[in-house]
C-alpha cells in the first residue's frame, strides 16, 4: 500500500483555520494549534451569545416599558396585566418602540388598557 502524504490537505486545513482567526490577538491567529483552540472557543461563544442576546433585548424592552409606564403611575407588571385583561396584543418589542419613538401613541395604549378594565 502506498504511503499517503498529507501536504496539501494539511496546508488547506491550516490555512482555513488561520483565515477564520484573523483579528485574534497575538499568536492566536498565527500558530495553528493556538489558533484552532481560539477558533473553537470563539465559535462556542458566538453560538451561546446568539441565544443570550434574545434575553438581553427582552430585559431592555421591559426596562423601557417600565420607565414609560411609571410616568402614568403604573408598575410594569400591573400594566402588562391590564393589557392582557383588555385584550391588547402588543408584544414587548412593539411597546418599547412605541414608548421611545411615539410617546403620544403609547399614552393612548395606556389609557385604553386602563379604561377597558375600569
Amino acid at each position: 500500500m502506498p504511503r499517503v502524504t498529507r501536504g496539501m490537505t494539511k496546508m488547506r486545513r491550516h490555512r482555513r483555520v488561520l483565515a477564520l482567526t484573523r483579528g485574534h490577538r497575538g499568536v492566536r491567529h498565527r500558530l495553528f494549534r493556538t489558533a484552532r483552540e481560539s477558533l473553537l472557543h470563539a465559535l462556542a461563544y458566538a453560538y451561546r451569545h446568539r441565544r443570550q442576546r434574545k434575553g438581553d433585548f427582552r430585559r431592555l424592552w421591559i426596562t423601557r416599558i417600565n420607565a414609560a409606564v411609571r410616568a402614568h403611575g403604573l408598575s410594569y407588571s400591573r400594566f402588562i396585566a391590564l393589557l392582557k385583561q383588555s385584550g391588547i396584543a402588543l408584544d414587548r418589542k412593539m411597546l418599547a418602540d412605541l414608548a421611545a419613538r411615539e410617546p403620544a401613541t403609547f399614552d393612548q395604549v395606556v389609557a385604553q388598557a386602563r379604561s377597558t378594565t375600569g
